[in-house]
């Protein structure tokens, strides 16, 4: 799965063998794989899920209730995306951050507190604060969770890991819910205090989630092989923009799907097709992954990216619910396929520090895509959903650069 090769070093003991320093596995024998998956699930859900896009589905109540402005919300999604590029180069930075447990557990209480502030006032400048707060935190949870659920199960459940990335979708799923329920005489501020307590309870299971450490011995440092070659393979380039685009496109349509949804179809449609869009990408990452252990990974890269900017551009191009649905159940089924297929041959192909650079360009991407659409804002949000669908196609067809034997083949 996504980067195992790059935040843990290589074991020094063999089964059977002796050792003087205890390894990852040995600090997670005693908790179940199944266990680990669950906890790392409820981290991704409260970081990711709830920190991270139930702001998505707020974001209508915040325009009409609290006289939130479209260039606003596009400036708070920024701060959040900045936020979060701030944390996962921190996690790079600082590789230590990234198997910590104290660092998880600071970040999920990060994650709960900013929710929760967000009703206290309706000052821009706080609420920016308050998002950036919560980008860096959900970020850097993401990091430590991911690493966890990586290296605890590499040997043991490694088919659990995509189910435990598919927490980002059961957070999605579980914060739309809540807001759906809202959208009978719900409040704003009622929305954020829901989420907070949603981020809370998802907290409780995550606590104890084994991160590769442990108090008695230091972490086992990174093999350093000698004389490695460190040329940029040619498939590394079109992934590097693809993935790039990718993170442009999909973060517009991340941030404003639930409320252009809501320009053209009943009100409960955004926030309900906001629901299937978590619940499509709950199973999607292990369903991705068992993909690519039979078809090549640059091609079913290109597919996911294809089918994905059809999904966004749905309910700018055809009104209604059926086009809602069908948009909210392709953008969740794909999301997160594309980001696993996308480390993965970033990894494969040998690129150096492949994952780690991947993953800030994502982030980058991230960060620019509401601040490229904010002067398209004032007419609704289709035309935003027109520019991030043209930008994924355009990831599509770089992606399809990628040739199958630039890859390693699928294990």
């Amino acid at each position: 799965m996504i980067a195992a090769t790059t935040t843990a070093g290589p074991s020094n003991s063999r089964p059977g063998t002796p050792s003087s320093h205890a390894t990852v596995d040995d600090a997670d024998d005693a908790v179940g794989p199944r266990r680990i998956a669950v906890q790392g699930a409820a981290a991704m859900a409260a970081a990711m899920g709830v920190g991270r896009f139930a702001y998505t589905p707020i974001l209508p109540l915040m325009h009409t209730q609290a006289g939130m402005s479209p260039q606003l919300g596009s400036a708070l999604a920024t701060a959040n995306y900045a936020g979060y590029l701030a944390g996962a180069l921190a996690g790079i930075a600082v590789p230590t951050l990234a198997r910590s447990r104290t660092a998880l557990r600071l970040s999920l209480v990060l994650v709960t507190v900013t929710l929760a502030a967000m009703p206290f006032t309706r000052d821009g400048s706080i609420w920016f604060t308050l998002r950036l707060v919560a980008g860096a935190a959900s970020a850097l949870a993401f990091v430590v969770a991911a690493n966890a659920l990586i290296t605890a199960l590499r040997n043991r459940g490694q088919h659990l890991v995509g189910w435990g990335f598919g927490g980002v979708g059961a957070g999605i799923a579980l914060s739309g819910a809540l807001m759906l329920a809202l959208h009978d005489g719900g409040t704003w501020r009622q929305a954020w205090w829901l989420a907070a307590a949603l981020s809370l309870v998802l907290t409780i299971p995550a606590w104890h989630l084994p991160t590769g450490t442990t108090t008695a011995t230091p972490a086992v440092k990174p093999r350093v092989v000698e004389g490695a070659d460190h040329t940029i393979p040619r498939g590394y380039v079109p992934l590097l923009a693809a993935y790039s685009l990718e993170g442009i496109g999909y973060i517009i349509a991340g941030t404003f799907l639930v409320v252009a949804i809501d320009q053209s179809a009943p009100t409960w449609v955004g926030t309900s097709a906001w629901v299937l869009a978590g619940l499509a990408a709950l199973p999607s990452a292990a369903l991705w992954a068992a993909l690519a252990r039979r078809r090549s990974r640059p091609m079913l890269l290109t597919t996911a990216l294809a089918v994905q900017a059809v999904g966004i551009a749905l309910p700018a191009l055809v009104g209604g619910v059926g086009a809602a649905l069908a948009s909210a159940a392709l953008f969740g089924g794909t999301f997160l396929g594309i980001a696993t297929l996308a480390l993965a041959i970033g990894a494969q192909i040998g690129a150096p520090r492949a994952v780690a650079v991947l993953t800030a360009a994502y982030a980058a991407g991230q960060l620019a895509g509401p601040l490229l659409v904010t002067p398209l804002l004032h007419t609704g949000y289709h035309q935003a959903l027109i520019a991030a669908a043209a930008l994924v196609a355009l990831a599509a067809v770089t992606a399809a650069l990628i040739r199958p034997d630039q890859e390693s083949k699928p294990s």
